[in-house]
């Protein structure tokens, strides 16, 4: 089914692989318009990679910094030698694995992938996404596809094909709408081109299914925000996830976060505010009178990972004035939710003490 919104952009609804409107979606990739689709992560923003006018037309739609590299889309490992040199024998190990799915790796990049994609570094992101329609759509459009998350700059990702079009819709040329994303957050990215494997950006593999992998530990790279220098991975320099509203962020023992949130949400109460409170389902019963979202259970990271986004621009719909956020454990998939709270609430996290 084909729709078009009153600004322009096409929405193809499509529940399988072989339906004829992925076709008509590859050749506008091929032709070099901006085409959203789903993954198992967030929504992407898709532009033929090798073409250095359509990956402008990425950095334009989403008003991103020219600085922060793109994730190449693939969907065969063949394609890898054709983007990337000097492959090291792990990341065919972590490819086997993983791909299709959520991990993306840092490689050095070949001269035919524009230096746009990469922010001007030598080093260029590749995944290959675990998502039959993306799958699909690659392989219809058979050229390598960049496309970072389709929101615009700063803003929640979009899981749903609604979300793209609220920040996107006339500015890009059509939606493939699959439905709702299953992992919720983005892949996790991973520098493995020289000595310890460094993860830049947690995702949806863990560090720990890593070095199960590759049986050595991996790092967590802390990448700082006011760095002059090219961020080596998507997500690191700049605001990202940011609802409207400013969301403030507990950290500590979950007791004692709940005690601090009660606390907040009196006294911003008491100043006439809306509040939007995001929490566990353990933690919901205690707190009345707020605009109150549970993301899940704290016994379940993938639970709060698939809905963090969509309660995020929830948020926005309901028009709160300031977000308290509960924080959760960094152990699996939870470092990913955490990682993503972290940079929505900026510098508005409180540790209210305490083991989480």
């Amino acid at each position: 089914m084909i729709k078009t919104t009153a600004k322009g952009t096409k929405i193809f609804t499509v529940s399988s692989s072989a339906a004829p409107e992925i076709r008509a979606v590859a050749e506008l990739i091929r032709a070099g318009e901006l085409v959203a689709f789903p993954t198992e992560t967030v929504y992407g923003l898709g532009a033929h990679a090798l073409r250095a006018d359509a990956v402008a037309k990425i950095f334009a739609a989403k008003e991103r910094p020219a600085d922060n590299p793109l994730i190449i889309h693939i969907y065969d490992l063949r394609q890898l030698k054709t983007l990337a040199a000097d492959i090291p024998e792990e990341a065919w190990q972590l490819a086997h694995h993983f791909w299709p799915g959520p991990l993306t790796l840092i490689l050095r990049k070949k001269a035919q992938v524009p230096d746009l994609v990469t922010g001007g570094l030598d080093s260029v992101a590749i995944r290959m996404p675990n998502h039959t329609l993306a799958l699909a759509l690659l392989q219809q459009a058979d050229v390598p596809v960049a496309a970072p998350s389709a929101n615009l700059s700063g803003r929640p990702s979009p899981t749903t094909a609604d979300h793209v079009l609220t920040d996107l819709d006339g500015r890009i040329a059509a939606v493939l709408d699959g439905g709702p994303c299953s992992v919720g957050v983005e892949s996790t990215v991973l520098d493995i081109r020289q000595g310890e494997p460094k993860i830049l950006r947690p995702g949806g593999v863990t560090p720990e299914e890593i070095s199960a992998v590759l049986r050595r530990p991996c790092s967590l790279v802390h990448w700082l925000p006011q760095s002059e220098d090219a961020p080596p991975s998507p997500g690191l320099k700049y605001l990202h996830y940011a609802p409207r509203a400013p969301l403030y962020l507990l950290t500590g023992a979950p007791e004692r976060q709940i005690k601090k949130m009660q606390e907040l949400l009196q006294n911003f109460q008491a100043e006439g505010k809306r509040v939007g409170l995001l929490v566990s389902q353990e933690s919901a019963g205690k707190f009345s009178g707020a605009e109150i979202i549970v993301l899940g259970s704290r016994r379940r990271p993938d639970q709060l990972a698939a809905g963090l986004f969509a309660a995020l621009r929830s948020f926005d719909e309901k028009q709160v004035d300031v977000i308290l956020a509960e924080g959760y454990s960094k152990k699996g998939v939870g470092l990913a939710v955490m990682n993503r709270l972290q940079k929505a609430a900026g510098p508005r996290v409180i540790n209210v003490g305490g083991d989480e």
